[in-house]
């Protein structure tokens, strides 16, 4: 049985495996997420500029419930409206060495369904 910083040094194991094959241009940014025990954050990177476009959190939301499945939608389609004011329709999906389940899955959909291409 793995301790939670077992399983966190693993997640970072797999974020670093990942990013060295994901990167976000000025055409194609790329979506990263985080996920803390309290909150989810989402953020759409240009990579090529080092810059953040447009970012999103359960925290700035005011929700009432901001680590669950709802919150994690939330974000999605916040960040999808912010990211189609800025003309941004075809991004990378960065999962940050999360498992594609639960509140990272209905992120991604939350922005599939906010009219982003990835």
């Amino acid at each position: 049985m793995y301790t939670i910083f077992d399983r966190n040094k693993q997640r970072l194991h797999r974020h670093k495996r990942i990013r060295a094959k994901i990167s976000g241009t000025s055409t194609c940014p790329r979506i990263c997420l985080y996920r803390s025990n309290k909150f989810i954050y989402a953020s759409i990177i240009d990579d090529s500029q080092h810059k953040t476009l447009c970012s999103s959190s359960s925290a700035k939301l005011n929700l009432e419930y901001t680590s669950n499945v709802e919150a994690a939608k939330a974000v999605g389609k916040d960040l999808a409206s912010k990211a189609l004011a800025l003309n941004i329709k075809n991004v990378v999906f960065d999962r940050s060495g999360y498992t594609y389940h639960g509140q990272v899955k209905a992120l991604a959909e939350a922005c599939r369904e906010g009219g982003l291409v990835f």
